[in-house]
């Protein structure tokens, strides 16, 4: 199986490749970052792209890595030996032979580290790639990998650029045998390394390289970013932005799976509450208890956690921006004040460690939902 049709761990279902993305969007301040590094001739040997998950890092990385393979170094004179101007954008043309090369997934001066089929033999590992079943962390094997690579391309010469995507994912002995080579850098080697929760990392690791870090994007770039992924949010666009909390591979995954849908029956719910509207209540539950419906099940939960973090957050700051029709005089009916506030933040931190509890010991998904609509209809109730 080719790695274009193989299930891959690193990439949104739904969405395109972050290879396959052509521009960055939403990220101008990190892009000038590492432009004014590489201008000013103080290219790191080490990168660490940092910030919530879906809001283009690996997309950065890509862009970054074809930007250092497409470009000469030291800068080509030309015939009268003037200096090419200094690049302002990290853009590669896609007729640009590294861009092409790139996207096949045929670059020698690319290596791209990330978790691989599950299995202890190579045999059983591909097998498992191939059916979408990967391993849970970054083994040592995949970091044993880089270091064949960058020792069998030295002698080819010209720039290499290793992707690790997510560093986060990392096992012990993968993180350790990674800090070596930071430690001791290759020549002519960048390391970009994608990182979701940096805290979770070697602090020596984050040490030996500098940070890019990339924030939510905004309404306007939402919509640019989820257009060039090919994806149409429909009349939702405004709901996405707010739910997703910037995140394109967020927003991607909630019409995927219906999220917004999902979030107005959750608001409607409550809307009933002191009361409950129970015909509502058990339809919900249904979704969730559907066979082969675990990703609704997270989803639902997260949703719902979401739900009760606007609610806290509404009654200390005042009702946020509407994700759903009647959100928000649903939260100034009930959470007026900074105490029903706190409320809510206590119902949110309740019901959170029933579901992951419930999710340990294989509750029925049913049951879980209306346990958690129950709890949500006593807080209401004052």
């Amino acid at each position: 199986m080719s790695d274009d049709t193989a299930p891959q761990p690193d990439r949104v279902e739904g969405a395109p490749h972050p290879r396959e993305t052509p521009r960055l969007i939403g990220q101008g301040a990190a892009e000038r970052a590492f432009l004014d590094a590489y201008n000013a001739g103080r290219l790191h040997h080490g990168w660490l792209i940092t910030g919530p998950r879906g809001v283009g890092k690996a997309t950065l990385a890509w862009s970054i890595a074809r930007f250092l393979l497409a470009t000469p170094e030291g800068g080509d004179g030309g015939l009268f030996g003037e200096a090419p101007p200094a690049p302002d954008s990290l853009d590669i043309s896609a007729d640009h032979p590294v861009a092409r090369r790139i996207l096949a997934g045929s670059d020698p001066g690319l290596y791209l580290v990330r978790r691989w089929g599950a299995g202890t033999s190579d045999r059983d590992r591909e097998k498992a790639f191939e059916e979408g079943r990967f391993s849970q962390d970054i083994r040592v094997s995949e970091i044993r990998g880089l270091a064949s690579f960058i020792h069998l391309s030295a002698a080819e010469g010209g720039r290499r650029v290793v992707i690790v995507d997510a560093a986060d994912e990392m096992n012990t002995q993968a993180a350790n045998a990674l800090l070596k080579m930071l430690e001791e850098p290759p020549a002519r080697t960048v390391l970009l390394l994608v990182s979701h929760q940096p805290s979770r990392l070697l602090p020596t690791i984050r040490s030996r390289c500098r940070e890019l870090r990339l924030g939510p994007l905004n309404t306007q770039d939402m919509a640019q970013a989820l257009a060039q992924a090919g994806v149409d949010p429909g009349t939702d666009a405004g709901a996405l932005a707010e739910l997703s909390a910037g995140s394109v591979g967020e927003a991607v995954r909630l019409i995927n799976l219906g999220g917004v849908k999902m979030y107005h029956e959750i608001v409607g719910i409550v809307a009933s509450m002191p009361r409950l509207d129970r015909p509502r209540a058990l339809k919900l539950a249904e979704v969730a208890a559907t066979r082969g419906a675990g990703d609704k099940l997270d989803l639902l939960l997260g949703l719902t956690d979401l739900f009760l973090a606007r609610m806290a957050r509404g009654g200390a700051l005042g009702p946020p921006p509407e994700a759903v029709p009647g959100e928000a005089d649903l939260i100034a009916r009930l959470a007026p004040d900074a105490r029903r506030g706190r409320a809510w933040a206590e119902c949110a931190q309740s019901i959170g460690a029933r579901a992951r509890h419930g999710r340990a010991v294989n509750l029925d998904p049913a049951s879980l939902v209306l346990d958690t609509v129950f709890k949500i209809q006593q807080t209401a109730a004052g």
